[in-house]
């Protein structure tokens, strides 16, 4: 694991921050989850975008430019010097006083942690996931926005305890009116009588880097796709469907709340946009190149 702090790579064990930084205090900045394949960052301007767009809400003033940042993840995964492996970029509000008062903080603090990650089982990805939908409301956009990715994580943490204490790997989370919104850190998709749907921005989702991909993956298919409202019962009786994200990529779902999905086997219209985002990952992305010295 390599950590990069304001400037400075550090080994995992010796990067530190302050107990002050009012990230840790009060969950106070924004954070991105980003994918390496081959010593290439995928999709990492995009991840880049949001991430900007997201502080620009919480009127967290970025300390360096959008090719500062890019060269900064770049830089990190260099030093790590493994060809696949996972990116977490994170920028605090940065070191401040105990009260709520965003004002009393000096600098924002930018870290990034490069690592490996498995977010499922590798079977599952093979035979398929079966989910659950839990109590757990997604955030209200009146509340907490669920398209800003801030570190205020709370509501995807209680969802996927709710999971685990159930004793699934996954759960959907319904909106405030009990629409579907998305799992506790993936979006949803169904496919139903050969058009792909999944939950409109506007359902209190994320707007999903991978999500964006799967979508123009399946316009390039001539897959027609439907951004929309979808209830449980859209779910329960789809032909398909799968959830994605950064760590997940691409999952399939075969089972919700006990309703078999479709076949109860990973679909070919999945596998074929799981066969053809693994190609876009060898192309679309910023290539890492090792360190010299």
């Amino acid at each position: 694991m390599k950590v990069y702090i304001n400037g400075t790579i550090h080994d995992g064990q010796d990067a530190k921050i302050s107990v002050l930084d009012h990230g840790l205090l009060y969950g106070d900045g924004v954070f991105e989850g980003i994918r390496f394949y081959r010593s290439r960052v995928f999709k990492l301007v995009e991840h880049i975008d949001r991430l900007y767009e997201s502080a620009h809400t919480l009127l967290l003033a970025m300390p360096m430019a959008k090719p500062e940042m890019i060269d900064a993840a770049v830089r990190t995964v260099a030093a790590h010097g493994k060809a696949d492996g996972y990116i977490r970029l994170i920028v605090t509000r940065g070191i401040g006083k105990l009260g709520l008062n965003p004002h009393n903080c000096t600098e924002p603090q930018v870290i990034i942690i490069v690592d490996s990650i498995a977010l499922y089982p590798p079977e599952l990805y093979e035979t398929g996931l079966e989910v659950i939908t839990i109590a757990t409301r997604r955030n209200v956009a009146e509340a907490i926005n669920p398209r800003i990715k801030s570190l205020n994580y709370l509501n995807n943490v209680l969802a996927k305890i709710e999971a685990l204490n159930a004793g699934y790997e996954e759960a959907l989370m319904l909106n405030a009116d009990g629409y579907v919104a998305e799992a506790t850190g993936d979006n949803v998709f169904i496919l139903k009588r050969g058009v792909l749907k999944t939950p409109s921005i506007d359902c209190g989702i994320l707007e999903g880097i991978t999500r964006a991909a799967v979508i123009g993956l399946a316009r390039e298919r001539a897959i027609a796709v439907a951004e929309t409202l979808l209830t449980r019962h859209d779910l329960y009786t789809a032909d398909e469907c799968f959830l994605t994200g950064t760590a997940a990529e691409i999952i399939p779902v075969i089972k919700i709340d006990g309703r078999t999905i479709g076949s109860g086997k990973p679909g070919p219209t999945t596998l074929e946009l799981i066969k053809g985002f693994r190609k876009l990952t060898d192309v679309d992305g910023v290539e890492v190149r090792p360190r010299s010295g």
